[in-house]
Order: C-alpha cells, then sequence, then structure tokens
C-alpha cells in the first residue's frame, strides 16, 4: 500500500505548539498543505529557510539563479510580514541549524513539503531522526509534485514507468490531482505570533548578493524576478489568452524568437513559487468548454512530462549518473575540457549553439528546443561529451535547473534512456534556420556577427573574405572556425552510438517498459519512524 501523504512523529493532542514551518522549495503561502498543518493548534510560528551550503553554494548556483532566489524569499517575507509574520533566513547544515532552533525557541513541531531528491531524502530522515529525540512533532506532506511520486511507483507495481503513456495511463486511474488550497489568512493566523526583535533582522534577514559575495556584475536585467507574486501575475497574464493557452502545442513554439514562445512559468514552479496544482487547474478552467490540445504537447502535457521525470528519478537509483544506472545506456563518452569549455563559453563556431549558450548564461533561460540542440551538440551529435557534463552546467545556469528534469532531459536528448532513435540528430545549422531565417536571434546574442548577411549567419566561415571584413569579423581571428566539421563527426558519432547500443544486453532494463524498483532505504527508513496521524 502507497505510504500516505502526510506523517507525524510524537503526536501531542490538545496541545498549543510552537512550529517551525520549514520551507525549502515551496517558496509561497498559497497550496501550501504543510504550511497550513503548522497553523492549527499553534501559538507560535517560526517560518524559516536555510541556506544549504551543500545545495546554496556558487558550483552549482549561478548568479542568475542566486538572484532569483533572494526575490522569491523578499517576496515570501512580504507574505508573511502581511499576516504579522515574518522570514527567517538562516546558514548551515539543516541537521546542525535546526536542533539548535528546536532549543533557542522551545520548538514542538516541525513541518515541510515532501522532496523526492536523493539529497533531500537523506537530509529529512536525519532532521527527522533529530526531531524525534527532541520530542517534536514532524509533519510533511506532498504539493511539489501533482501526485504522490511513491504512489505512481506502486500503481506500476513498484516500478517507475519509463514511457510517457504508461504515466499517463497510471494518473488516469488515480484521477485528477487535488485541488489547490488557499493560502493562509489573517483569520488563519489570529491565535498565531511570530516572535520578532529588532536583532532578528540582523541575525535572520534576508541576505544580499552583495553579502553572500556574489559578483553581480555579470547581471543583465531581471526578466523573470523571483517570488510567488510575479508567478500568479504572469499565470493569470497567459491564463487570459485563451485560445493560445487552448492551442498550444509545444513542438510548435518557436526555440529562437526574441521573445520566448511559452510560459516561462517552469522556474516559479521549480522554486515552488507557483504550485503545479494551481497552475493544473488554471489550465482545466480554461480548457473546460472550448477545444484544447490534448498531451503530451499541451500545457497540461508539459506538467505530465514533469511529473514522469520526477517518478523516474525517484524510482531509478543514481538516476543523475551513467554508472549505476540500471535504465542508462553506457557510452564510452570522450574526456575533452577544451570542447568542454568552448561549448560551455560559446565558442564553438556554430553560431546558432553559441547563440543559445550566450542566451542561457545572460538571462538563465531558453527555449526547451534549443536545449535539445546545445544538448545533441555536445553529446551524440558533435561533441561526444557525456551528459552528466552538460547537466552540471545547466544546474549552474538555468533557472528552472530541476535536478529530476535536469538529468532526465539529459539522458534523453543524449539518447541515452527513454529516447533511442540515436541517428536523429540536430543539424547545428539547419535546425535554427527552420524558424528564423534571418538570424535575428544570432544578431541579438551575437552582436559580433550582426552584420552579417541572412545567407553566412548560420556559417559565417563560408562567408568571402570581403563580406567578413565588411561585418567587421573575420572568422578565425574575431570569432572562431567551428570546432568540429559536423557533418563528417555527426556520422561517426552515430557508428558509435551503434556501437553503444549493440553492446547492451537483451535483457538490458533500458529495453524494457520498466525496472524493476528497490525501495528506496531513506524512505522506508522514514517510514519506520513516522506514524500515521
Amino acid at each position: 500500500m502507497f505510504w500516505c501523504l502526510m506523517f507525524v512523529i510524537h503526536v501531542s493532542a490538545g496541545m498549543a505548539h510552537t512550529c517551525i514551518h520549514w520551507f525549502r522549495k515551496g517558496l509561497r503561502l498559497h497550496d501550501n498543505p504543510a504550511l497550513m498543518a503548522a497553523l492549527k493548534d499553534c501559538k507560535q510560528l517560526y517560518p524559516v529557510f536555510i541556506l544549504d551550503p551543500y545545495l546554496h553554494n556558487n558550483a552549482c548556483v549561478g548568479i542568475n539563479r542566486w538572484r532569483f532566489l533572494i526575490g522569491a524569499l523578499k517576496d515570501l517575507d512580504g507574505s508573511l510580514r502581511k499576516l504579522n509574520s515574518r522570514l527567517f533566513v538562516v546558514r548551515g547544515k539543516p541537521e546542525d541549524v535546526l536542533p539548535k532552533l528546536f532549543t533557542k525557541w522551545k520548538v514542538t513541531r516541525l513541518t515541510y513539503e515532501y522532496d523526492t531528491e536523493p539529497y533531500s531524502l537523506q537530509r529529512d530522515s536525519k532532521v527527522t531522526s533529530l526531531a524525534k529525540e527532541r520530542g517534536v512533532e514532524v509533519i510533511y506532506k506532498v504539493s511539489h509534485t501533482l501526485y504522490n511520486i511513491e504512489r505512481i511507483i506502486e500503481e506500476n507495481n513498484g516500478k517507475p514507468p519509463l514511457t510517457y503513456t504508461k504515466l499517463q495511463a497510471i494518473a488516469k486511474t488515480i484521477g485528477p490531482p487535488k485541488r489547490p488550497i488557499p493560502a493562509p489568512t489573517m483569520d488563519d493566523m489570529k491565535d498565531v505570533k511570530t516572535p520578532s526583535s529588532e536583532n532578528h533582522e540582523k541575525e535572520y534577514g534576508i541576505p544580499t548578493l552583495e553579502e553572500l559575495g556574489l559578483d553581480t556584475a555579470p547581471l543583465g536585467e531581471d526578466l523573470f524576478p523571483g517570488g510567488e507574486q510575479e508567478a500568479l501575475r504572469r499565470l493569470d497574464e497567459h491564463m487570459k489568452r485563451t485560445k493560445w493557452v487552448c492551442t498550444f502545442e509545444k513542438p510548435q513554439t518557436s526555440p529562437n524568437s526574441l521573445s520566448p514562445s511559452t510560459t516561462v512559468l517552469s522556474p516559479y514552479v521549480t522554486f515552488g513559487c507557483l504550485s503545479v496544482r494551481t497552475f493544473w487547474w488554471r489550465l482545466t478552467e480554461v480548457y473546460r468548454g472550448n477545444k484544447h490540445s490534448d498531451p503530451p504537447v499541451s500545457l497540461h502535457g508539459q506538467l505530465l512530462w514533469r511529473e514522469f521525470f520526477y517518478t523516474a528519478s525517484l524510482g531509478i537509483p543514481s538516476f543523475n549518473k551513467m554508472e549505476g544506472n540500471s535504465v542508462c545506456t553506457q557510452v564510452d563518452w570522450d574526456t575533452n575540457p577544451d570542447y568542454l569549455a568552448a561549448w560551455r563559453e560559446a565558442r564553438t563556431g556554430y553560431p546558432f549553439i553559441d547563440a543559445i549558450m550566450t542566451q542561457l548564461r545572460q538571462e538563465g533561460w531558453i527555449h526547451h528546443l534549443a536545449r535539445h540542440a546545445v544538448a545533441c551538440f555536445l553529446t551524440r551529435g558533435d561533441l561526444w561529451i557525456s551528459w552528466e557534463e552538460g547537466q552540471k552546467v545547466f544546474e549552474q545556469l538555468l533557472l528552472d535547473g530541476d535536478w529530476a528534469l535536469n538529468a532526465g532531459n539529459w539522458q534523453w536528448l543524449s539518447a541515452s534512456t527513454f529516447f533511442h532513435q540515436y541517428f536523429r540528430v540536430y543539424s547545428p545549422v539547419a535546425f535554427g534556420k527552420k524558424t528564423d531565417k534571418n538570424g535575428d536571434y544570432i544578431r541579438k546574442y551575437l552582436p559580433l556577427l550582426k552584420k552579417f548577411p541572412a545567407e553566412y549567419i548560420y556559417e559565417p566561415w563560408k562567408a568571402p573574405r570581403s563580406i567578413q571584413q565588411a561585418a567587421g569579423c573575420i572568422v578565425g581571428k574575431d570569432y572562431p572556425h567551428p570546432i568540429v566539421q559536423h557533418e563528417v563527426i555527426s556520422k561517426k558519432n552515430i557508428q558509435r552510438m551503434k556501437l553503444a547500443y549493440a553492446k547492451r544486453s537483451p535483457e538490458s532494463p533500458s529495453k524494457s517498459k520498466g525496472v524493476k524498483r528497490k525501495a528506496p532505504s531513506i524512505i522506508e527508513i522514514i517510514k519506520k519512524k513516522a506514524k500515521v496521524k
């Protein structure tokens, strides 16, 4: 039987609690069942966010992600203050920080939103044990995904579904996602106090980027400000476009339009500024009574793709690695630091690829088909570099660098897992031309090339010297020659991929419809420690 959505430890009926609600990904007030659980029979509430050195460090968080996070925390703090509360930001390992706060504030209850990432499960297991030792009740609930991921796996006989169609079928049997719950109001907070003093601001205030020691010089315009209010504003804005929402088909959107051709709500869902269930049900309202597109290409379909990768990431051990990943094709990727650096730093000599990587670094977001193009180029298409290396770069630079989706999509685009038509390779020249023949996207992000005629903008190395001089950009001097010859190397790499596939055993899980899942030991540990309320 699947495990329930809410677990508690050390239940004390009728007791007025001093509560910590631990904000992690769910940086919002709306549809936050764990926060509402904190308010029940609560006399004092401490909303806490922990800057965890494992998660929040400059090696894996780029400046755009930092800005988004700090913006989201400021917005959350502002919303809490309207309820006569505030956000307490602390730094350190949660297993070190929380026990001290339990003692300092005489805490009797801890609430948080369930998180399925491997690190999070281990972290939460430690914190759960420490809370139990101190007699602190623990409540956590599922609200970061549409469904309880554990239930999806159990409904599939203990295996994570490895096809989207199978995930859809399971979701259909479960029924629609739970409806979101409203944000707390002053009525919910009428008997709840948040102790606050002047020194709290100094001790627990939200740090600035400068205080975190970050170089803000590379920051451009804040195109996607972090925070719940911005998320809900953008959601409202999109939901007014009834025809656009109903006819939305992801593959038909443009990867190189000068303004986003999709919602760009993904960063807000990733950080939990926007509830995925709220998004789902708002779409349902727009669809009602109207002819609309369907999954997998519709907006509902995009949210189910998210659910698909979350389920796979929980059910497949070593999901973000090639080795030890039972469904991932084992490929003899090259180790080439120069190639990797050229790709990461937009120096491949292919303007379409370099423009995408420039947009990523500048803005923290790129269209999903643009991600396809650069991911294929780095891996099986041209450079033959492991998808794990690309995964690290995206984790740092993408505002919506979600652990499960990032790992899943990189495996997909490298034809290592889920997608196996390795012979279908994106051209770094022809693909961009389909939707932007004039190269306006390249001109925007690579202004060095903006004076090239359209016929050469995607392949400036083919331009006669006189045209290069007229454009003020000499290939090989001002802009690099192509790092590889796509027409040649892509054919060679297809053969290398064919060989990797041939080495897979007939009974390889990556060829089957599912992989038998051993229940994660951390989950079993938590289940043993927790009692259903």
